[in-house]
């Protein structure tokens, strides 16, 4: 089943991870959630892959849980310690790719919502398609919310505006998104694919180790003091400075040209 409902491509250095429940608007479901999390798992392993493009089929990026499944009773009776042992092991998927070595771009066309808006929030960019919905939406099922979506809106927005977005639930536009900061671009409907795969396919080419260290400052900042990130910059940057990547880039620089990243 999880083959099936989360789909992965490895092209070029860029990880292709396809939530693929077109079907229910590609609505989490334990093959699917259970999917995503060892593809992530893959994708901040794997040293053949440098960056990573998270979207759903059918012209949809996800639209959280499958309240569908919830309302009917469909799923088997489980108690209270393991509903919460089995959605914590699923919420990993967005600690790992907020907290991995490689950037990692979400492609929200049609709605992200709920745990699909908080798994995309989880990411480094998204690029949004012109008519994409995006909206929390948990309060509006009686939830208070799941896969770190209050934790990266709250770092994101602040806390006023993550109360707002998560108390009254509105359904933003992808420009009213963008407005606010919680998308990187929006491009048309019709291009949102081809831009988002330009993009993530850009970063896949990039200083991939460079990134890497990007990316722990900025996650420690987001938790650690002054003094403490400041040597792990002093740290990274040491480091960083050795690499042959640094070392091409400098040369690419004096001789006018585009440097060849190579990844070490």
């Amino acid at each position: 089943m999880t083959a099936e409902t989360v789909l992965q491509n490895l092209d070029s250095g860029l990880l292709t991870i396809t939530m693929n429940r077109p079907e229910r608007r590609n609505a989490l479901n334990p093959d699917m959630t259970m999917g995503l999390v060892a593809a992530a798992k893959r994708a901040a392993e794997d040293p053949e892959v440098r960056a990573v493009l998270l979207k759903g089929a059918g012209g949809t990026f996800c639209v959280g849980g499958d309240v569908k499944s919830m309302a009917d009773g469909s799923r088997a009776p489980m108690s209270f310690e393991g509903r919460h042992i089995n959605l914590r092991r699923a919420m990993e998927v967005s600690r790992i790719l907020h907290e991995m070595s490689k950037p990692v771009v979400a492609q929200l066309d049609g709605a992200a919502a709920g745990a699909g808006l908080s798994i995309a929030l989880s990411c480094d960019f998204r690029i949004a398609s012109q008519s994409a919905k995006i909206t929390t939406a948990f309060a509006k099922v009686g939830l208070s919310g799941d896969y770190g979506g209050t934790y990266f809106l709250t770092q994101m927005l602040g806390s006023a505006k993550a109360r707002e977005l998560y108390l009254l639930s509105p359904v933003l536009s992808a420009q009213e998104a963008l407005a606010l900061g919680m998308v990187t671009r929006v491009v048309a409907d019709a291009e949102c694919e081809a831009a988002a795969r330009e993009f993530a396919m850009s970063l896949a080419q990039g200083p991939t180790i460079a990134y890497g260290y990007i990316k722990r400052n900025i996650n420690n900042a987001e938790r650690l003091p002054l003094e403490a990130c400041f040597d792990g910059e002093a740290l990274h940057h040491a480091r960083a400075n050795e690499t042959a990547d640094h070392k091409e880039a400098a040369k690419a620089f004096v001789e006018k040209r585009k440097p060849v990243f190579q990844n070490h």
